[in-house]
């Protein structure tokens, strides 16, 4: 598969191409990020388009609200089913279309069924509680669904961002309205055929694609709409934020990161050099929660960086469908553009290029692996996230230093510490300012734990149990 033919949009059930109605749309030309080369015409919707994606999440709510949770258990069961047995068709159409290793868009399709099976009970375990009254009296607090949902994914992980845009308002009883990103369309068409084909009301999610900035204003000032989810960078975070304040819709943000990695001296380095390797090439770097501030104790900084650089170095780094490669390109032009002027900048300012620094090839959008050591703290890189295949490597004198540095930033998405010492393990996760720690590995994003920051990182969370809760709201009924 080369090509996405015909792309669409899905509103109220109904595919609306380029030309649907009569009336040509605006259009996005994909592309395939391994070779530069067009995939397809993504229609891109109007004012009228968007009128009626909210009237189906008006009338898809009134649905779905009154359908009883074991239904809505089992639609997600259902979907998580039918893209088990897709998997590879699915997992191609999300290699092709954002560049990503084939393997990891296998596990990515593999965890997103495991998602839906994770909310399809959650739904089944919203609880509410009595409240001790005198005889004759009682109250009782429940949680009702919050109203129709207007969610926005970007193009990092166009599967597991999409069903967790999805999983915890389907499961708590909401409709949505889902803009995806225009770079990877088809991964989200497939994540919605797979839940209307399973039950899922045509009314219930709707999929839209358009200028970011034309379809927020749009959804946002409707108040149909009474939740606002958004995965993204925080300047465009905030800025929804605002459009939300003035309906007072609420909302979960899951915004940008600056992953600090304290390594100590008396953590298992060979250990935290594999584990911290893999997550840093993973999806080419483009993932929030990566890796990307190394704070290495001075005892452990030469062995850690040494070997660091050298796994880096020997990534194989091609097109995504050719199994030998471990990453795959970036997935547009502007990621290698940001990764030169930010690389640049931090070696001008004395930092000292390891590895990588460049571009590899002439077509596509391919960064190589890159190493950094000894970043002074005012470079762009150091207090920006990079979001690409860059790893910042310093020295740090002792544990009160490391946790500044950790802390220096106003973002708090995910930390990670490296430490064979009890006493210091926990010191160091409670004195961290960050939504999800891993202590002495790389797991942050189970599926059954809330996802989510602090800070600049944003706010609310995704999956678990959290993640149906941030989809409902609070009722306090108490009868004389």
């Amino acid at each position: 598969m080369t090509a996405y033919s015909p792309l669409h949009m899905l509103i109220d059930g109904e595919a609306i191409g380029p030309a649907t109605g009569g009336a040509a749309r605006r259009t996005h030309t994909l592309i395939n990020p391994a070779s530069a080369a067009a995939l397809g015409e993504l229609p891109l919707a109007n004012a009228a388009d968007l009128d009626r994606a909210l009237d189906a999440a008006a009338r898809g709510f009134a649905i779905w609200r009154d359908t009883a949770p074991p239904t809505r258990a089992a639609v997600l069961l259902g979907a998580a089913d039918i893209l088990r047995r897709r998997a590879d068709e699915i997992a191609r159409i999300c290699t092709i279309e954002q560049g990503k290793p084939l393997a990891e868009s296998k596990t990515e399709v593999a965890w997103v069924a495991h998602l839906f099976t994770i909310y399809a009970a959650e739904a089944q375990r919203v609880y509410g509680r009595i409240l001790p009254r005198p005889a004759g009296q009682r109250s009782s607090v429940v949680y009702e669904p919050v109203g129709p949902v207007a969610a926005f994914a970007p193009w990092n992980f166009p599967l597991s961002n999409v069903a967790r845009k999805l999983g915890g308002p389907i499961a708590a009883g909401c409709s949505v309205v889902m803009k995806p990103a225009e770079e990877t369309p088809g991964s989200a068409l497939a994540i919605v055929a797979a839940l209307h084909e399973a039950g899922l009301p045509k009314e219930v999610v709707s999929l839209v694609f358009g200028v970011p900035d034309e379809v927020s204003r749009h959804l946002l000032a409707s108040p149909v709409i009474r939740k606002l989810s958004f995965t993204g960078s925080t300047a465009v975070g905030k800025h929804l934020v605002k459009l939300a304040a003035e309906d007072m819709k609420r909302t979960t943000m899951e915004l940008g990161g600056h992953g600090p990695v304290l390594v100590f001296a008396d953590a298992d380095i060979d250990r935290a050099v594999e584990v911290a390797y893999a997550s840093k090439i993973r999806n080419c770097g483009q993932v929030c929660i990566s890796p990307t501030r190394f704070i290495v104790e001075e005892p452990a900084f030469p062995r850690f960086r040494d070997a660091f650089a050298e796994r880096m170095a020997a990534t194989p780094v091609g097109d995504g469908l050719d199994l030998a490669n471990k990453m795959g390109p970036m997935a547009n032009p502007r990621r290698p553009e940001a990764m030169e002027r930010m690389v640049h900048g931090a070696k001008a300012a004395g930092a000292k290029l390891l590895t990588g620094g460049e571009r590899i090839g002439n077509q596509g959008f391919f960064y190589a692996p890159t190493v950094l050591a000894e970043v002074p703290q005012a470079a762009e890189i150091m207090n920006e996230e990079p979001f690409g295949p860059v790893a910042l490597i310093n020295p740090f004198p002792d544990e009160a230093a490391m946790l500044a540095e950790a802390n220096r930033l106003p973002y708090g998405l995910a930390a990670y510490v490296w430490s064979g010492d009890a006493r210091r393990q926990q010191r160091v996760v409670r004195g961290i300012e960050a939504g999800m720690v891993s202590l002495n590995g790389g797991m942050v994003a189970p599926g059954d734990a809330p996802f989510g920051g602090v800070k600049w990182s944003g706010h609310g969370a995704e999956d678990g149990p959290e993640g149906v809760l941030a989809c409902m709201v609070t009722k306090a009924i108490h009868e004389a």
